[in-house]
Order: C-alpha cells, then sequence, then structure tokens
C-alpha cells in the first residue's frame, strides 16, 4: 500500500485544486470561432471539446467571462476548425491574450473562410470544420460552462475521410491527428491500431 491508498504503487491526489494539472490527458484541440458584436470574430483554441452523443451535437467547456461564450449565446452560432498538426502557430497566435481595449491583433494573421450555413468564420487549412447553432448553454460547472451546439454544416478535406477501399490506418498516418497533451504539450497521432472489440459488440 502506498499513501494510504488500497491500490499497490497508487498515491492519493489532493483535491485542494484542480487535479488536470497533475497528470496528462489526451484531448481534440479545436479553434472555437465566434461573431463579434462590432462584426469582427473571434477565434479561440479549446481541448474539452467533444461529440455530444451520438448525433450530430458538439459541445466544448468554457466560461462566461471569455468572449466565445458570450459571443456564442447573443449570436447563437459557433463554428468548430480542426487543425492539422503543422498548424501550431495558428493555434497559438488564437491562443495571444486580448489588450487592454479587448482586441486581439494576432488574429489578424490566421486565415479565414466564411461559413456557409451560420454567421462566422473557418480557419483555413483545418482537416474538419462544423458550423453550429447553439442548443443551449449548461452552467454549474465551478466558473465554468458546457457550450453545446448542433451540427448544421459540415465539411472535410477529401483525403482526412474514411473511406471503404482505404485501411483507416493508413488513413490516420498519411493524415495525422492533432492531439492536446493536457496541460501544454500536444502531439501527432500516426499509428494507430484496431480495438479488439469483444465479438458482437456493439458502440
Amino acid at each position: 500500500m502506498s499513501d494510504g491508498h488500497p491500490l499497490e504503487g497508487v498515491v492519493a491526489v489532493p483535491l485542494d485544486g484542480p487535479i488536470w494539472s497533475r497528470v496528462f490527458l489526451v484531448a481534440p484541440l479545436v479553434l472555437v470561432a465566434t461573431r463579434e458584436g462590432g462584426g469582427g470574430h473571434d477565434i479561440a483554441p479549446k481541448h474539452m471539446a467533444t461529440p455530444m452523443g451520438w448525433q450530430n451535437y458538439f459541445g466544448f467547456v468554457c466560461s462566461p467571462r471569455h468572449a466565445t461564450q458570450r459571443n456564442a449565446e447573443a449570436t447563437g452560432a459557433f463554428t468548430v476548425s480542426f487543425p492539422r498538426p503543422e498548424q501550431f502557430v495558428e493555434i497559438s497566435l488564437a491562443a495571444a491574450p486580448r489588450l487592454r481595449d479587448s482586441t486581439k491583433p494576432s488574429l489578424a494573421a490566421l486565415p479565414t473562410v466564411a461559413a456557409t450555413a451560420v454567421d462566422g468564420v473557418l480557419v483555413a487549412g483545418c482537416s474538419l470544420y462544423l458550423e453550429c447553432e447553439l442548443e443551449r448553454v449548461v452552467d454549474g460547472f465551478g466558473e465554468n460552462s458546457l457550450v453545446v451546439g448542433r451540427v448544421v454544416a459540415a465539411a472535410a478535406r477529401a483525403d482526412a475521410l474514411r473511406a471503404e477501399e482505404r485501411d483507416d490506418a493508413d488513413l490516420i498516418h498519411d493524415v495525422p491527428p492533432l492531439v492536446y497533451l493536457s496541460p501544454g504539450r500536444f502531439a501527432s497521432v500516426d499509428r494507430s491500431l484496431s480495438f479488439p472489440f469483444p465479438a458482437d459488440f456493439r458502440l
């Protein structure tokens, strides 16, 4: 036993602060874009982001203190761009803090195109794009909220889409997904194995 925990080699992690800074967790790294009140747009990286169930809903963790959530609630829409590993500079630019006048000049260096189904922009060069209408905001996770959208349009690079004639392992090797290793690291996943599901298992 170790540190009072019944599992061998395991120690208790104190809960006097967030435990997520003590271990590495794998997550997608996406760029969420929203329309600002003055007609411009905001783009911010998010890693606490995921499909919400098996249908076409997508959500991310945010905060009422952040422009992303305020904009999404005000306009009823947001877009999600999934960057490629070589776009880490663009992600870093999107993460830059706002100036005292609340502007974020670094966004001018990000190439964007207009969304097709909502009033917003997409970051050029990414692998997958989602255009979402705001479904709901769920508050109460401490200072954070869950922002959920219904996907009303989606697009992807042709070479990033799964196809019957292409092996999934080859696809991942050729077009590796970008993942965020929270906290503070990223990786490119180019090697994968089929999961050994039991016979007749259904997700």
